[in-house]
């Protein structure tokens, strides 16, 4: 764990806790941070958040535009969270943030509220173009919601993940993540099921917030190795998203909406989709120790982050066209946490053909073999491993071509951990 990691946790609770009222309390302390930042983009949904705000951020930064980033969960320090104007947050710069919000009496602020906290801080204190805000929970409760005039919401696809909080309907969830949606400014919405889009579009109407959505007033999609995009106004010849797998042309066609919204030029629309990073989505991984082992049996190595029965079916996409390319026998390192639907994602997985290797990961991860048995009951071969490296070390043994680590971003975060070479930067 990271020190910083290890401050927060050991001087907050570390629990979920859907409010915004001590988040409130905390900003107020603060100096409302949140009303001092640059043009916010807040960016709510299940699935390709995270893809998405690389695209923008990589569009507007191609236009010239200074951006800053917050995003969650880190995969190996705590610093990823914070981007300030292209750059990583300095240890330095946060540690004082932190001590300053220590220092706050009477609000007992959860982690994720004082990383929150910390971000709206470093990002009103450092000049910025931009600002793009990922929601961390939810939407309406989230911490991140104190923020009342964002310039754009944006929701991504919208689906089952987080029950505990969000519920097992999807009209509940698609009503949380709508409540990002703010009076005076537009929604840019992604392709959603029909029941979800009705609750945004009532939530919407109800916030007088006019919305652009995927499939109605624009849409994207591949074509000729690269891609299309189309609104009622043009049609712009786009290069293949940088990122890969075939979902993430919907990311990147829901990221060009939102430039064209910002009125971002078409070389720096361009630019950005090919140029766009996002580690932990189907990765390729050359280096760090793992990479090694891979290169040394001419074998590939993957890592993605993705951990629920959508992101499952983004993965299957992605591998199915890459076989389809150039077949190699697969196998999939899988470490999920416990409490996340083990048999949604196998169930998206069970046409790969691959084989499947279990292992576990520091914190709440689910044991390997129930997490094989799981898998086994969904027509995949499995079995559990001790470890990442005695996982592809035996598949890489049983001629395994192709190998993709994946089921959980605290695992992804493990293997990136393991050499300075692969860190996140």
């Amino acid at each position: 764990m990271d020190p910083v990691s290890a401050r927060l946790l050991a001087r907050h609770p570390q629990k979920i806790d859907l409010s915004l009222d001590r988040m409130r309390t905390l900003c107020a302390v603060l100096g409302q941070p949140q009303m001092q930042l640059p043009p916010v983009i807040h960016v709510a949904g299940t699935n390709g958040k995270g893809s998405t705000i690389a695209f923008i951020r990589a569009m507007a930064e191609a236009a010239g535009l200074k951006v800053h980033v917050y995003t969650s969960p880190h995969l190996v320090r705590f610093n990823e969270r914070i981007r300030l104007a292209g750059e990583l947050i300095a240890d330095a710069r946060l540690s004082a943030i932190l001590d300053r919000i220590e220092a706050v009496r009477g609000v007992e602020a959860t982690v994720f509220e004082t990383t929150t906290a910390a971000a709206f801080v470093a990002m009103a204190e450092v000049p910025a173009d931009l600002a793009i805000i990922e929601v961390g929970l939810g939407g309406s409760l989230d911490a991140t919601n104190v923020i009342d005039r964002p310039l754009l919401s944006v929701i991504a696809p919208v689906d089952y993940d987080h029950a505990e909080f969000l519920g097992t309907r999807i009209e509940g969830i698609a009503g949380e993540k709508a409540g990002i949606l703010k009076a005076g400014a537009r929604g840019i919405v992604a392709r959603q099921q029909a029941a979800a889009m009705a609750v945004i579009e009532a939530r919407a109407a109800s916030v007088l917030t006019p919305l652009t959505v995927m499939g109605t007033d624009f849409d994207a999609w591949a074509e000729r190795g690269g891609m299309a995009f189309q609104d009622q106004e043009r049609f712009l010849d786009l290069p293949a998203p940088g990122l890969r797998g075939p979902h993430q042309i919907a990311n990147a066609g829901l990221a060009v909406a939102v430039a064209l919204e910002l009125d971002l030029p078409e070389a720096a629309i361009a630019a950005g989709i090919s140029g766009a990073t996002w580690p932990a989505r189907m990765q390729r991984l050359n280096a760090g120790p793992y990479g090694e082992m891979a290169r040394a049996a001419d074998a590939e190595l993957w890592l993605d982050g993705g951990h629920n029965p959508h992101a499952g079916q983004a993965l299957a996409e992605a591998l199915a066209e890459r076989q389809a390319k150039a077949p190699r026998p697969l196998a999939l390192i899988v470490g999920m946490l416990a409490n996340k639907d083990h048999a949604g994602f196998f169930e998206a997985l069970k046409g790969s053909d691959a084989h499947v290797f279990t292992v576990g990961f520091d914190g709440a991860a689910a044991d390997p073999a129930a997490l094989a048995a799981v898998a086994r009951g969904h027509g995949l071969g499995a079995q559990s491993s001790s470890s990442v490296e005695a996982a592809l070390s035996r598949a890489l043994r049983l001629g395994a071509g192709r190998v993709v680590i994946c089921g959980s971003l605290y695992l992804a975060g493990e293997v990136l951990g393991a050499s300075e070479e692969t860190w996140p930067m």
